[in-house]
């Protein structure tokens, strides 16, 4: 497994997943304009060695296939990513174990934390070069412009650390950050999220918040920063459990910070309570520009260290597919199993891509009663901080295969009447970003009961499905190459064929 961006890329480049593009690019428009075609088609991994205005390459598209995401993690293909989720899940909620095998288990998953614990670095590579807050010019930097309508560029696949003024735990997570200055920076982020909370409370106390924003880090990282975790689960340790090993982490030069050692560059800085910039407006994730925000807190850099001859990695939002959305996917499938320890009932869920990764979710359940689906629904959107802003539930039966859309709407089209399996809760806590709201912030959400209809939800009785006769099934199988059909796989399914990409 890669334990730095260089290992990854060298990876990727032995895989026949890395093209090098020595011709001049510009980072404004031009970088992501190439990538996004790319990442439209699935292409490799894209690194630019000769950037305008700047004297360091930049790696895009680096997570821009599900492939790459798993090679991330150390795995082959998602169906192992559950492992990951399963690990996790016990320490999300962790019980008593009842037989030998489970405490077993249990051990596992704790001793696997004894070495995940991270260690210490005493001459990180990060440290390299060392540049004063005097002599700090983040225009140095190939910071993108993505879209034409942008305020301006930006930073997007930075690790921001901060920490709880209180507890001290510190929070790492990835914002969108816009370039203001040589030296600030404007923050974008919910304020639910954790360096909001460490914020209002560094202002409570009359104090700074101390940032620090490690840029080209080992992807492993920021998968770990996007994965949900339990409030006292520090992400540094979930990346260790995730490698089988500590996080080797080196502390700031200015500020009480850590960040990962290997870090090609990291921001050192303060926020001073109340001293805001106008952010916006930006590309985002919906497919529209976000709103300008005129009280976006502003991050004032203090300290630039990095490593020698660095390379800045980069990534951009927009409509899918783009690589936010390739990680969700991923983490889609680490989500199921603690999704399952919370909510049992529920058999397996899909948060599809083409619904901007979290807007929309599909569950199965094992129905075995009235109303079971409605309940599903209720328990999915409170089972995960990060389900709150999913506006659309669709509950379909375990014999559907969520993953597939011709049989999700099959199953929305042939089980549901609007007026008895439709149901809309009313001014939820929203995504800001969401335009489609009448309320900034304030939203609804619609759960949709696809499942086949028990007594006494349905008087009507509901016929059999059509299935194919399962001996005639069997005859076709033995006699597919009698037939010269032997070059057509008997379970070969052109998905383009439909418009969908059900893999």
């Amino acid at each position: 497994m890669a334990k730095d961006l260089r290992a990854f890329l060298t990876q990727l480049e032995d895989r026949g997943q890395l093209r090098r593009i020595a011709a001049p690019v510009d980072p404004d428009l031009e970088i992501a304009e190439i990538a996004n075609r790319l990442l439209l088609s699935g292409g490799p991994a894209l690194l630019f060695e000769n950037v305008k205005g700047s004297d360091m390459p930049v790696a895009i598209n680096v997570l821009g296939t599900l492939e790459r995401v798993c090679w991330a993690f150390g795995m082959e293909g998602p169906a192992e990513l559950e492992a990951i989720g399963q690990k996790l899940a016990l320490l999300y909620q962790p019980r008593p174990p009842k037989k030998f095998s489970q405490a077993v288990e249990m051990g596992k998953a704790l001793f696997d934390v004894i070495k995940a614990k991270p260690d210490r670095d005493l001459f990180p590579p990060c440290h390299q070069i060392v540049v004063p807050g005097d002599q700090v010019d983040l225009t140095r930097l190939p910071l993108l412009r993505v879209y034409g309508g942008d305020a301006g560029k930006v930073i997007t696949l930075g690790l921001m650390v901060t920490k709880d003024p209180e507890s001290k735990i510190p929070n790492v997570g990835v914002y969108r950050l816009q370039l203001q200055s040589k030296n600030t920076l404007t923050v974008q982020w919910l304020s639910v999220r954790g360096p909001s909370r460490h914020l209002r409370k560094a202002a409570e106390r009359g104090g700074k918040l101390e940032v620090a924003i490690a840029l080209g880090v080992d992807p492993l990282l920021i998968l770990a920063a996007a994965t949900p975790l339990p409030v006292d689960l520090s992400e540094w340790l979930f990346a260790g459990l995730y490698s089988g090993q500590g996080v080797h982490l080196a502390k700031c030069k200015t500020v009480d910070l850590a960040v990962p050692a290997q870090s090609e560059i990291v921001l050192e800085g303060t926020i001073t309570p109340g001293e805001i910039g106008v952010d916006g407006p930006a590309g985002d994730h919906i497919g529209y520009y976000g709103p300008v925000r005129e009280d976006a807190p502003l991050i004032r850099i203090h300290t630039l260290t990095q490593r020698k001859q660095p390379i800045y990695m980069t990534a951009f939002s927009g409509r899918p597919p783009k690589e936010d959305a390739m990680m969700a996917l991923a983490l889609n499938r680490i989500y199921t199993p603690i999704l399952r320890l919370q909510v049992p009932e529920i058999q397996d869920f899909f948060l599809p891509m083409e619904g901007l990764s979290y807007k929309a979710a599909v569950i199965s359940i094992d129905k075995a009663y009235p109303g079971q689906a409605r309940r599903a629904a209720l328990a999915f959107w409170t089972a995960l901080p990060q389900f709150t802003y999913t506006k659309f539930v669709i509950v379909v039966d375990k014999a559907i295969n969520i993953r597939d859309p011709r049989q999700v709407m099959w199953a929305v089209t042939s089980k549901v009447d609007p007026a008895r399996d439709v149901f809309i809760l009313p001014e939820n806590p929203f995504d800001r970003l969401d335009f489609a709201t009448a309320k900034p912030g304030l939203g609804s959400r619609m759960g949709i009961d696809a499942t086949t209809k028990v007594y006494p939800e349905t008087d009507r009785p509901w016929n059999d499905e059509l299935r194919p006769d399962p001996e005639t099934a069997a005859l076709v199988d033995r006699r597919w190459a009698e037939y010269g059909l032997a070059d057509l796989a008997l379970d070969d399914v052109n998905p383009n064929l439909f418009g969908y990409d059900i893999h």
